[in-house]
């Protein structure tokens, strides 16, 4: 049998006649799974959404966290549940896409086991230096790894990591000549930072945004293809890199085989939940911005973007699964 992809899971979805009256679901709590830990960004925008959802459905929205694994924990939860509208995958990036360059067998297929729901939001990256460093921009950075290569540092959360991978992109596009150095976590990586060790770091703006709030870290570009409301004066990548975009971001997926009527009703709620300026504000505090895209087919879409663009990456970088 010819194996689906999301573009075509979220058509099915769209299209195929309704299996339960919406009405009659749902009838029991609802269970978001998460491959994170509680208080992580995904799991306060899970909670910030289940808290809205759970008044809109009138049956509460259960957060459970399986973290661990790199999301495989979480990711194969899912794909083993029941696909009977009562739990869904609050699922990111490399749950979704990336980890599919980086192991060669999965218990899990992230194309052929869950069918898209609703696109949440986009989580920028960005490329930070310490609030007094020399180095300026973006640029400025670039220039001076290549007057003298392999002395400035760009440290990240690893190479086999989102922003690793984000940083061995950026090195080799650039062409700059910076020696990328590996942490156990962004967190030790952005105090070397801070302490003068290395020279500038990738990490999310989730995790930084205070950080730069109070004047210890300064931003040099995000990585989205437009500058991030709220900080417009910090360039996007793309400005000097036409078309880049590599961000983080978090999609709800169902097991495949969820009823369409339930997948068109969260989805829905869900798009509500996203157009609710008080719901935009307190994710925005959070780090990631709101993006919703639609029908479930759309996100089925960006999905098929997505494994294309980093695909390419891939192979421009030479990452091999392992």
């Amino acid at each position: 049998m010819k194996r689906r992809n999301f573009v075509q899971a979220g058509l099915l979805a769209a299209a195929a006649p309704a299996a339960w009256a919406q009405g009659s679901w749902p009838d029991k709590p609802v269970k978001f799974i998460l491959s994170q830990p509680p208080g992580s960004g995904p799991d306060n925008v899970a909670r910030l959404l289940g808290e809205r959802l759970t008044r809109s459905l009138g049956q509460a929205i259960v957060i459970e966290n399986k973290p661990g694994g790199q999301n495989i924990i979480g990711a194969q939860a899912v794909a083993r549940s029941p696909a009977d509208g009562y739990t869904f995958y609050f699922a990111t990036t490399a749950a979704l896409v990336t980890n599919k360059y980086l192991f060669k067998a999965m218990p899990y297929d992230p194309e052929k086991d869950f069918v898209p729901v609703a696109f949440i939001a986009k989580s920028p990256f960005a490329v930070l230096v310490k609030a007094e460093s020399p180095i300026s921009s973006m640029q400025d950075l670039i220039n001076r790894s290549k007057a003298a290569p392999g002395t400035v540092s760009l440290a990240n959360e690893g190479p086999r990591t989102f922003g690793g991978i984000i940083a061995r992109v950026i090195n080799a596009r650039t062409q700059m000549q910076a020696n990328l150095v590996g942490y156990a976590s962004v967190g030790v990586a952005v105090q070397d930072v801070i302490g003068g060790h290395a020279d500038a770091v990738v990490a999310d703006l989730a995790s930084t945004a205070q950080l730069v709030r109070q004047g210890r870290l300064r931003y040099l570009a995000v990585t989205s293809g437009q500058r991030v409301a709220g900080w417009e004066q910090v360039p996007a990548l793309a400005e000097l890199l036409p078309g880049f975009e590599m961000v983080g971001w978090f999609a709800l997926v169902a097991p495949t085989g969820t009823p369409a009527a339930v997948i068109q009703r969260m989805n829905k709620e869900i798009n509500t939940l996203l157009a609710d300026a008080d719901v935009v504000k307190h994710m925005a505090i959070i780090g990631p911005m709101a993006t919703p895209l639609g029908a479930p087919e759309q996100t089925g879409a960006f999905l098929g973007r997505e494994y294309a663009s980093w695909s390419s990456a891939a192979k421009e970088i030479g990452l091999l699964p392992e």
